[in-house]
């Protein structure tokens, strides 16, 4: 009877599970916002006990337990995998500082390596919100942390001015090392900064700047409108509305615009996490960059979206410069021009989004997404070549004096922006290739037939223009030739 009773007791359910159940989401995403809403009342908590405080252990405890306490309520016993590859990196570092070239092999492979065997015994269809999420940051703030202190190991003249900035001359303690991997309100979902960041910090460097608590909320507040106008314009147009026949039979242009507009509140999501995440660093004071140019401090340091080139850029390069800035600035610093060696940006380019698209996984979509983005930004580099080179010489003046041509340009370029942001989106978010090939499909191929199209027009153009000068006399280039 005790045994049927016992068989029959419901289990006891997570306070978290009970409060997401009742606002109607899953509770990983409930956790996860709990989490970056978290950073404020830590940040609230440090200014009122911490912040004065001399014993700067203190400080490095205090934001060690905040956020192994934190990752433990978002992933509990899982919370060892952090824990590990933290501790492998405190050891290469400790142990292979006479060999800093075979220690930064070592870090690199370790930590791509466990992540991407994180990633195959995990991935699923969708986007998942597990161990690995946070992972992946860590993963680029151990990797950065380990050429930071092989940096601090090279003669000074050896270093460009941005790894003067970064390089590390003397390795921190285990307990900074974790204080520094688990910061709150950065180590789930970014953003990306290096190690002397935070020894500035917690130096109190950045104390005598004001204005910190304002700029923080009033990026919490964006961080807001953000997400509502997420909910809403995805309640709307969810992801499984575009696997459906009914979006299959709308008109063509209904489709890409549709298309589009669900792009723009995909992103949404993710700039709202990153806005709450801000939003609890600036407050901590955590983000000082540098005096504006009305001398009041400007606590953008570690902002990883620029919302004005967001909503006013017309291209897929002003994406790339105003979306995920901390990590492609990561990338650039860490990656890109590391492989200076290479004697070519294109080949140093296209290796610095394979990278990107191998940290986020084994999905196709993210190297669709990441090879679109090459495509599509090299394309538009050759229309902005065209453009300036031959059309504005010899029509500019009309051109420029023309309000029907500003309105038809600014409207086409808005379409672009919007239209093909959805397309790029698509493989990211669908991941799987029979989701994102049938939404390919409802949508005519159109992204890839309008740059194969272009492609065909400049690579004729360009023959165009290097085959002219034969067609015409010969003569006079002739002796110009022979004088020289």
């Amino acid at each position: 009877m005790i045994n049927q009773q016992h068989q029959h007791h419901k289990p006891v359910m997570d306070p978290s599970e009970v409060l997401a159940k009742k606002v109607g989401v899953p509770v990983e995403a409930f956790r996860l916002l709990v989490t970056l809403l978290a950073g404020y009342p830590i940040a609230a908590i440090y200014h009122k006990l911490i912040v004065n405080t001399q014993l700067k252990l203190l400080h490095h405890l205090f934001f060690a337990f905040c956020g192994m306490t934190l990752c433990y309520f978002n992933y509990g016993k899982d919370t060892y995998h952090s824990l590990s590859a933290i501790s492998v990196t405190y050891v290469l570092v400790t142990l292979l500082r006479s060999a800093p070239l075979l220690m930064l092999i070592i870090n690199f492979m370790f930590h791509m390596i466990y992540l991407l065997v994180g990633y195959y015994f995990t991935a699923s269809n969708e986007y998942d919100i597990l161990w690995t999420m946070p992972h992946c940051i860590l993963t680029l703030r151990m990797i950065g942390f380990g050429f930071d202190v092989a940096d601090g190991l090279k003669p000074e003249e050896a270093l460009s001015k941005a790894q003067k900035e970064t390089a590390l001359q003397k390795p921190p303690s285990y307990l900074q090392l974790l204080a520094f991997a688990y910061f709150p309100s950065s180590f789930l979902v970014g953003p990306q900064f290096p190690y002397r960041r935070y020894q500035s910090f917690t130096n109190g460097e950045y104390r005598k700047y004001d204005g910190c608590v304002q700029a923080g909320l009033k990026r919490l507040s964006i961080g807001v409108l953000y997400l509502f106008v997420c909910q809403v314009g995805l309640y709307f147009l969810p992801d499984s509305y575009f696997l459906s026949p009914e979006f299959a039979k709308q008109s063509f242009i209904k489709r890409i615009y549709f298309l589009g507009f669900w792009g723009k509140f995909t992103l949404y999501k993710y700039i709202s996490c990153w806005l709450f995440a801000e939003g609890g660093l600036m407050c901590i004071g955590f983000t000082y960059k540098e005096k504006d140019a009305f001398g009041n401090p400007d606590w953008s340091g570690c902002s990883n979206v620029k919302l004005s080139l967001l909503e006013t850029g017309n291209t897929m390069q002003h994406y790339v410069q105003s979306f995920n800035v901390n990590t492609n600035q990561w990338v650039g610093h860490y990656i890109f021009k590391r492989l200076k060696f290479l004697n070519n940006r294109n080949i140093s380019y296209a290796a610095a989004l394979t990278f990107l698209a191998v940290w986020h996984g084994y999905h196709s979509g993210y190297y669709m997404a990441f090879l679109m983005e090459y495509m599509i930004v090299s394309t538009e580099k050759q229309i902005e070549f065209v453009y300036t080179k031959h059309v504005l010489p010899q029509y500019g003046e009309m051109l420029n004096n023309s309000q029907i041509y500003t309105v038809l340009n600014f409207l086409c370029l808005k379409s672009y922006n919007i239209i093909y942001m959805g397309w790029c989106l698509t493989s990211f978010v669908f991941l799987k290739y029979e989701r994102w090939i049938t939404v390919f499909s409802a949508v005519n191929y159109f992204g890839f037939i309008y740059m194969l199209i272009w492609a065909f027009m400049y690579n004729g153009y360009r023959y165009y223009t290097r085959i002219q000068p034969k067609d015409r006399q010969a003569g006079p280039t002739t002796i110009k030739q022979s004088t020289d």
